[in-house]
């Protein structure tokens, strides 16, 4: 048996997978009726909607297998998310890779399996619709097609979850987004007794930028933002907007020195920026930082709350 790849970007991947608060739901008809429809058309024993945690496959929906989850280093969608197109296996029993998998020797005895990489945005992909069956198949392109069309309408399902947690015109988490991966970063870092700080960023200057040159600047001015910080700012690193000219990055186990580096590189990019945009106004910001224990007692909304008070404090004499 040969174990699947982890991808490259599989920290970012893990934390929009879990910034969709979709692990650990309840069955939903919007996937069900897909993957009934699946099973039946294409005269399968199994659909499933499998999503790729970092040491599991979890379904989301499950037609035709009582099973919930297995463990991600036996899952035939752990090989499918490492690939663009369909990943198809006519036979296990014919490929190295699975011949001697517990899901081919054992139940449910997969021989065919098909799934299709679930897309959340570019080059992030969280899990498959799948197709098995105990007895070896093939597709042809009109079936392949098809199956092609199907995951379509899961993706579909899954970026509509998606936009209730993404700020559609920078395409970073927005409040709700942010809340939901930040609640799971402070998990983790009181469980590994790492601190937490928060950078709070206020653009200065939106309203002047929209009431002189119109909206469309100021939302330009937003963008820009958001893309040197997701440039400067760590993969591990959670990157939110609060609303309106607000943004925030919450970070973990991290010195002064670092935070300084990072402050000091975001705003050489900064200054790049509004050097190389050639636009009749500068894109100005404000910085607001606060630092915390593991265990502290304060709630997320406590800690952006002080996050903000040391902006505030900063504003009376600084300006960036």
């Amino acid at each position: 048996m040969i174990k699947p790849d982890i991808p490259d970007n599989e920290v970012e991947r893990i934390h929009a997978l879990r910034a969709l608060k979709i692990l650990d739901t309840a069955h939903e008809e919007r996937f069900d009726r897909v993957t009934r429809m699946a099973k039946r058309l294409f005269n399968v024993e199994i659909s499933l909607v499998s999503l790729v945690d970092s040491d599991r496959q979890w379904f989301k929906s499950a037609q035709g297998l009582a099973a919930t989850e297995t463990p991600r280093d036996i899952s035939f969608c752990g090989h499918a998310i490492n690939h663009n197109g369909l990943f198809l296996i006519p036979n296990a029993l014919e490929d190295e890779r699975f011949f001697d998998n517990p899901l081919v020797t054992e139940a449910p005895k997969i021989r065919f399996y098909a799934g299709y990489p679930l897309k959340l945005r570019q080059g992030i992909k969280i899990g498959t619709l799948c197709l098995i069956d105990s007895k070896p198949k093939y597709m042809d392109e009109e079936e392949q097609q098809l199956f092609n069309d199907f995951g379509a309408m899961i993706e579909q399902e899954i970026r509509s979850i998606q936009m209730a947690t993404l700020d559609e015109l920078t395409l970073v988490s927005n409040r709700r987004g942010f809340l939901a991966l930040a609640d799971h970063f402070q998990s983790s870092c009181q469980r590994e007794q790492v601190s937490m700080s928060l950078i709070l960023f206020d653009l200065n200057q939106v309203k002047p930028i929209n009431d002189n040159f119109g909206h469309h600047e100021g939302d330009f001015a937003l963008k820009q933002f958001a893309e040197v910080l997701r440039s400067v700012y760590r993969k591990n690193d959670i990157i939110g907007r609060l609303g309106g000219n607000e943004f925030v990055v919450m970070l973990a186990d991290v010195g002064q020195e670092l935070i300084d580096y990072l402050l000091g590189r975001f705003k050489t990019e900064m200054d790049a920026l509004n050097k190389t945009i050639n636009k009749p106004y500068v894109i100005e910001y404000s910085t607001g930082l606060a630092r915390f224990a593991h265990d502290t007692e304060l709630s997320l909304e406590g800690m952006i709350a002080e996050a903000d008070a040391a902006m505030s404090r900063s504003k009376k004499g600084i300006s960036r």
